[in-house]
């Protein structure tokens, strides 16, 4: 803690105030657009329609615009298993192996070791934004980031002094989540945690799939949702899985490989998924156990390199299916039981279970007051935090942020700044797509903005 204490003096709290600009910063668009050229291009006009719906959608499906900004800010050195991608929206209750309710980041596609820094930064920055979008004022925008970043800095300190195997064995669970909250914001929370248990394989099952000839099928829904018998790469779907599988299967712990072998697979179909992951390969397989109310539904989704290997050390792991997953294993504390990576047609994937008790909040104006998200972020602090001692030094971040608010101070400051940036991105997103530059999906653009707001 005195280590973390004395990286002051080379790198001042107050530094993480400042944001403006890089000179010859790149163009926002011409960042999407790259990302566009490696996904599948029918899909890339609905992911600006998604991310058109408002400027908090902006920021969630622009991390790599703010990871190149985010390169050009202070860091005192201390790397973590960085999420790369921890906005509040990426932050949610999920299931452990033991059927329990806990909170953390559910969202890895970009983890990387990186600065600390930067996830705290993205957090409070994401607070801020999302404050405006729930019709907050500057003010509560500014609480909000305040919220996320004491937080931070406070459970920072206390998992310092607690033993490495206590704070690898630590989880937000739902009790320690109810009794965070003050009333009114708990009861909001008893409704979201009973909405996610209901979120499980059966409920699935009755949401996505059409009984036909008696038997169960992947409903379409085009373009988001369908079943096509040829990849993007010309081979059959079903010759594509089987060689998959057998890839995926390789990865899979032991112990899981004879329950997974009990499930027969029914039906497979392309799924868009997310806002920032849309035009990624995704694929919902379905598979059936002991009878037709025993469903399994894996989403194997595409992996690319992270929004933040320009900017950091080069990853470990050859494999971006593998990067993901080691990433979530390391700092979400209960991960998926059938987690794994595989490869096919060259491309990389990971495996996760599709919904599985997950659950998150809805950000659409009207269905959360700006009060309940302060509390939210304060939680969202509390898990990066959590997720931070896992992967790094806790001891020294906690030295370096200190007690006071310094760092709340500064990183407010930061967040309302970039709030601002983002609002300017997003109305270049909004030019460029009115000049015709880009395409968007005009005839879900309606529909998708009340979705995804």
């Amino acid at each position: 803690m005195a280590a973390g204490k004395r990286l002051r003096a080379k790198v001042p709290r107050r530094s993480h105030g400042e944001y403006t600009p890089a000179p010859g910063r790149h163009d926002p668009i011409s960042i999407l657009e790259e990302q566009g050229k490696s996904r599948l291009p029918q899909l890339v006009p609905i992911r600006y329609t998604r991310m058109l719906a408002s400027p908090f959608a902006f920021l969630r499906g622009s991390a790599a615009v703010m990871a190149g900004d985010l390169a050009t800010t202070p860091t005192t050195g201390l790397v973590v298993q960085a999420c790369g991608d921890a906005h509040v929206a990426n932050f949610g209750v999920f299931a452990s192996a033991e059927r329990n309710l806990i909170f953390g980041i559910n969202d890895f596609d970009e983890t990387l070791p990186g600065p600390w820094e930067w996830d705290l930064k993205r957090l409070a920055a994401s607070a801020v934004v999302c404050a405006y979008h729930l019709g907050g004022d500057k003010d509560e925008a500014e609480e909000a980031a305040r919220a996320a970043v004491q937080s931070y800095r406070e459970w920072i300190r206390k998992y310092a002094y607690m033993g490495h195997l206590d704070v690898w064995y630590s989880l937000i669970d739902e009790h320690a989540v109810l009794a965070s909250l003050p009333s009114k914001a708990r009861r909001h929370a008893k409704k979201l945690i009973a909405r996610a248990r209901s979120r499980n394989n059966l409920q699935v099952l009755g949401k996505m799939t059409d009984l036909v000839n008696d038997q169960h099928q992947i409903h379409e829904s085009k373009p988001l949702i369908v079943r096509e018998r040829v990849t993007s790469t010309g081979r059959s779907t079903a010759e594509a899985l089987s060689l998959f599988l057998q890839s995926y299967l390789a990865t899979v712990p032991d112990d899981r490989r004879p329950l997974l072998a009990r499930y027969q697979i029914a039906d497979v179909a392309r799924k868009v998924v997310g806002v920032g992951s849309v035009g990624t390969r995704c694929w919902v397989t379905f598979l059936v156990g002991n009878h037709h109310e025993d469903p399994l539904f894996l989403q194997i989704k595409q992996a690319q390199a992270s929004v933040l290997a320009p900017y950091t050390a080069r990853s470990a792991f050859s494999h971006q299916g593998q990067r993901v997953v080691v990433g979530q294993r390391l700092i979400q504390g209960a991960p998926d039981i059938f987690l794994g990576w595989g490869t096919q047609d060259g491309f990389h994937f990971y495996v996760r279970q599709l919904r599985d008790m997950k659950g998150g909040a809805d950000y659409s104006p009207g269905a959360m007051p700006v009060e309940y998200l302060i509390e939210r972020s304060r939680l969202c602090g509390w898990a990066l935090a959590l997720a931070h001692a896992k992967s790094g030094d806790p001891a020294m971040i906690a030295g370096y942020v200190g007690r006071g608010e310094a760092l709340d101070d500064a990183m407010a400051k930061f967040a309302l700044a970039y709030g601002e940036q983002t609002s300017r991105d997003y109305d270049a997103l909004g030019k460029a797509a009115r000049q015709q530059r880009i395409r968007v999906a005009r005839d879900l653009r309606e529909r998708e903005a009340a979705a995804i707001a």
